[in-house]
């Protein structure tokens, strides 16, 4: 084992944070290949465990307990939301609808009522909490368990289970739940390849319902787990669904379906392999995911690359790559329709309104890319403007043998920068506008 590959804690290397002169290049290799011999090390001393066993046995790790030590400090700070500048732009999103003119859905409120009504009080209790709740900011996306927020899906029977499946799928487009429950039975699939499923599978999520629901005042909920974070608040007629965080290990199931994210590498693939020499030399900001040009800090042994994941709310993001007004018409157009991929779990019309709220920013638009341009090498792309940042990651392996970034590991993550997570600056209007 070289210096660089130095074991963390038995599940992260140091050799996925660092720097190295050569490229990382992909390979035919199936994920399968990087498979753990089930009776070795990396799987075996687990098997059998809880999810709460699971997570008392890691948490005795020293470098999970610094990770946890730096999550509880982000958690503790008020929440401000993402900039690029560390100055929030609250103007972006001053147009949503507030007090009580504009109503909302009452069949999403119908669905809410019908899982409280599978309830029984103890358990209705736990799973509501006040819309200003902190406990939206305790989401996070690994298999251990941070934050106990609302009810544990595994722990419920099948007609609870189905109920809250029922208000996420009535709360998102088709495509969207239907990406939602692919990422969850991923991770299902993930825990028959490991032999792990009762630390991995399809209802490894917490889900809490916040405020009333009610057609008159703000209210959403939350679902969070393995690969998965949701949250989603209805606010004047207007919703928002973020931050998000999807992602995958492996990303696909033996080709049986496409990987989750198949479309939207595609079209970044598409746009990067469109760019000019002269576009490439602005939009690619390192030439690899491990680029020794990366300053101190940018990589993190848990995000890899990625910045808007789980507790990290208030993050100062500076904008990179090359501006979107520099791209030519049909390289914009490529773009947008990556941005309305990461905007898929929005219903429409909200989809719509929220891909015109960008359109009004195109000029303050970014589009930044890390490593090869023609789907030689794992990546890392972000779209940023002052109403959304939008990311994906290829990983090293967690589950998986692979030390460096391989396709088969994605993350991605969608923000409303300036506030507009868990829907903040439009309940804050809302109020400003008579609705409380």
């Amino acid at each position: 084992m070289t210096d660089d590959d130095r074991d963390l804690d038995g599940f992260f290397s140091e050799a996925r944070v660092s720097a190295r002169d050569e490229a990382v290049e992909l390979d035919d290799r199936s994920f399968r290949e990087h498979l753990y011999p089930l009776d070795g090390d990396e799987l075996a001393p687990w098997r059998g465990m809880s999810y709460e066993e699971f997570t008392a046995a890691r948490q005795g790790n020293e470098f999970l307990q610094a990770l946890l030590r730096d999550w509880d400090a982000l958690y503790d700070e008020p929440f401000v939301g993402i900039t690029a500048d560390g100055v929030v732009r609250s103007e972006v999103w001053a147009d949503a609808a507030s007090g009580p003119a504009a109503p909302g859905d009452p069949a999403l409120v119908a669905a809410a009522e019908h899982l409280l009504a599978t309830l029984p009080d103890d358990l209705r209790e736990c799973v509501q909490y006040d819309i200003d709740a902190p406990d939206w900011r305790g989401w996070s996306n690994p298999e251990f368990v941070f934050h106990r927020n609302g009810l544990r899906l595994e722990d419920l029977d099948d007609r609870q289970v189905a109920a809250i499946l029922g208000l996420v799928e009535a709360s998102l487009s088709p495509d969207g739940f239907a990406q939602v429950r692919e990422a969850m039975a991923l991770n299902g699939y993930l825990g028959e390849l490991t032999e792990l499923p009762t630390i991995m599978n399809e209802r490894s999520y917490w889900f809490s319902l916040f405020g009333t629901p009610s057609v008159d005042e703000p209210w959403g909920w939350q679902l969070f787990g393995h690969h998965v974070a949701l949250n989603f608040v209805t606010v004047g007629g207007r919703d928002v669904i973020a931050p998000v965080f999807i992602g995958a290990e492996p990303a696909l199931s033996d080709g049986a379906r496409p990987p989750l994210f198949d479309d939207r590498e595609r079209l970044a693939l598409e746009l990067a392999g469109s760019l000019t020499p002269e576009q490439r030399a602005e939009a690619v900001v390192f030439a690899s995911v491990l680029d020794p040009a990366m300053p101190e800090g940018r990589l993190h042994p848990a995000d890899e690359r990625h910045v808007a994941g789980a507790f990290r709310d208030n993050r100062v993001v500076p904008s990179e790559g090359i501006p979107v007004s520099r791209l030519d018409a049909a390289q914009q157009a490529l773009v947008r329709c990556i941005v309305a991929d990461f905007h898929v779990l929005l219903r429409d019309p909200q989809r719509e309104a929220m891909l015109a709220r960008y359109d009004d920013h195109l000029d303050e638009t970014w589009f930044s890319w890390y490593g090869a341009t023609d789907g030689s090498e794992p990546v890392y792309f972000r779209i940023q403007s002052p109403v959304l940042i939008a990311e994906l990651d290829n990983h090293a392996g967690v589950w998986l043998a692979n030390r460096l970034p391989a396709r088969f590991h994605v993350h991605t993550t969608l923000r409303l920068p300036n506030g507009n997570d868990y829907g903040r600056a439009w309940i804050a209007q809302w109020r400003e506008g008579g609705g409380a």
